[in-house]
């Protein structure tokens, strides 16, 4: 069978409201007057995932669920904009969207509108079975309808990757994602245990690599038996907005398993994908591109040889 794209990501397709604060936590107070303004422009989990892939010259597909309405006007024109194809199934409940408070030292707080999804949403399988079949791999967003699209994913016999974000380690919600997933991403922040929860996630699901990103700390990588840190990268520029970051990781790292790198460059990859993103204004939606990933990873391993 013909493999025409090399990574199908799917869902996590959205708009953000982008709204800068003083400081977070917010303290309460009857109101703030907000510079540099508040601006939305699409761009959630998924939207940034493709992208990476896309400008790092991978053949991205992007499948999700859309509503007709600006906000699905503005995920569309992303895509077409970017030339990343993708694939908008009706969405009656509207587009999802949420609203990120952001401090001046880059940290985030997001509100996401629950009213945006039913139990009812499902990809449609025939599409998924289609687009897996012609993929190489498959990234899963956390999304209600991928969760359903898991097991038709994996009898197309795609790999699948997925990041579980800021799971605690104990929510049964993540369980089927991580278990079903063969790279599986997931931030260290709400882990009380993070070696511990890696290792559960290979023992009792069928991860070959599982990645802990821990922000300036850099992440961990659990390659079959063996643990090994990850330093971060120090960032090109100032650091603007840590939103996306766990993203541009997810997307160095793919690139570099689909082009064959061993895993410690694969985190690499992530490492510097990741510390571009930290100096990318939260309004802007932008990736590193695949010359400047290699260009800043050779003078990194030229620095420190590994």
């Amino acid at each position: 069978m013909s493999r025409d794209i090399d990574v199908l990501v799917l869902g996590g397709a959205g708009v953000d409201t982008i709204v800068h604060v003083p400081e977070l936590p917010l303290p309460y107070a009857d109101s703030y007057m907000i510079r540099p303004g508040i601006e939305t422009r699409a761009g959630q989990t998924g939207d940034f995932v493709a992208l990476g892939l896309h400008e790092l010259g991978l053949r991205t597909h992007h499948l999700d669920l859309l509503g007709d309405d600006p906000e699905g006007d503005l995920v569309r024109a992303l895509h077409r904009d970017r030339n990343i194809p993708l694939t908008a199934v009706p969405q009656a409940a509207g587009t999802k969207r949420a609203v990120n408070l952001v401090g001046p030292d880059g940290r985030r707080l997001s509100l996401y509108d629950d009213t945006r999804s039913r139990d009812a949403d499902r990809l449609p399988e025939r599409t998924v079975r289609e687009l897996a079949g012609a993929s190489r791999h498959a990234h899963v967003s956390i999304t209600h309808p991928c969760a359903h699209a898991l097991p038709a994913l994996r009898e197309a016999g795609v790999t699948l990757s997925t990041d579980l974000h800021d799971w605690d380690g104990e929510n049964p919600y993540h369980e089927p994602f991580a278990y079903a997933a063969d790279i599986v991403f997931v931030s260290a922040t709400a882990l009380a245990d993070p070696e511990r929860t890696m290792r559960r996630v290979r023992e009792r699901g069928r991860a070959e690599v599982v990645v802990a990103t821990a922000g300036a700390e850099g992440a961990y990588v659990l390659a079959g038996d063996e643990l090994t840190h990850v330093p971060a990268v120090p960032p090109p520029a100032p650091v603007v907005d840590s939103n996306g970051a766990g993203d541009a990781f997810a997307a160095g790292f793919l690139f570099g398993r689909l082009t064959g790198e061993p895993v410690r460059r694969c985190a690499l990859y992530g490492a510097v994908a990741g510390a571009h993103a930290c100096t990318v204004p939260s309004t802007r939606a932008e990736a590193i591109s695949r010359a400047e990933l290699l260009s800043r990873t050779v003078a990194l391993e030229t620095a420190t040889p590994v």
